[in-house]
Order: C-alpha cells, then sequence, then structure tokens
C-alpha cells in the first residue's frame, strides 16, 4: 500500500466525514507515517484491524472528493491566484499592482 500525497489531502478536507476510528487510523497511517502494525498497537486491533480502517477511509475520502470536488476545486482556485500574480509580477509596479498583489496574498491566507 503505497502512501499518497492526495489522499493525504482529502484527509485533510474530509476527514470530519470519517468515522473516529477511520480518521485516526488514516492520520496516523498518512500524517504521523505509522506503519499498519503500530497503527494497530496504538489503536488495541490487529493489523489486519488497522488496514481494513485504512482501507475503508481511503475509500470513503475518494467518494467525498467525487462527489463533492472540493479538493480539486481548491487546487484550480490556487492555480488561478498563482497565475494571476505572475501576470501582476510582469507588469509596471505601481499602486494598482500592488494593491493587487496584496488581494492575492489575502485570498491565499484565507484558502
Amino acid at each position: 500500500m503505497a502512501k499518497d500525497l492526495k489522499l493525504g489531502m482529502l484527509l485533510d478536507f474530509y476527514g470530519g466525514l470519517l468515522t473516529e476510528k477511520q480518521a485516526a487510523a488514516l492520520d496516523f497511517y498518512y500524517n504521523q507515517d505509522l506503519s499498519l502494525g503500530e497503527i494497530a498497537d496504538e489503536m488495541g486491533i490487529s493489523r489486519q484491524g488497522a488496514m481494513a480502517f485504512v482501507k475503508q477511509g481511503e475509500r470513503h475520502l475518494l467518494s467525498f472528493e467525487e462527489k463533492l470536488g472540493l479538493a480539486g476545486r481548491f487546487g484550480d482556485i490556487n492555480a488561478k491566484i498563482d497565475r494571476m500574480r505572475s501576470i501582476i509580477c510582469s507588469m509596471p509596479q505601481n499602486e494598482a499592482t500592488k494593491e493587487l498583489m496584496q488581494l492575492t496574498d489575502s485570498v491565499s491566507v484565507m484558502l
């Protein structure tokens, strides 16, 4: 089972929608980089139980993203903000471009 950055990001978006045990197992696996054996020890379950929680949680996260698409939209918005920044940086600098750069910075902080 290869660890996937996308699933770690989906956990940030949708972790609150998982069961407590699924969220804990995925947090241990993706954020704390624990092995399935270590997760089993932490949760007081078998290695197979830890794997089941991780797999179920992953399926749920992928299903949430397929239905809601929040992480994908977040990525699209960030890409557009980055593009706006590069355009602003290529323009002659004046008060308007400085204000635009501040606005893009403030939007990035909100995301």
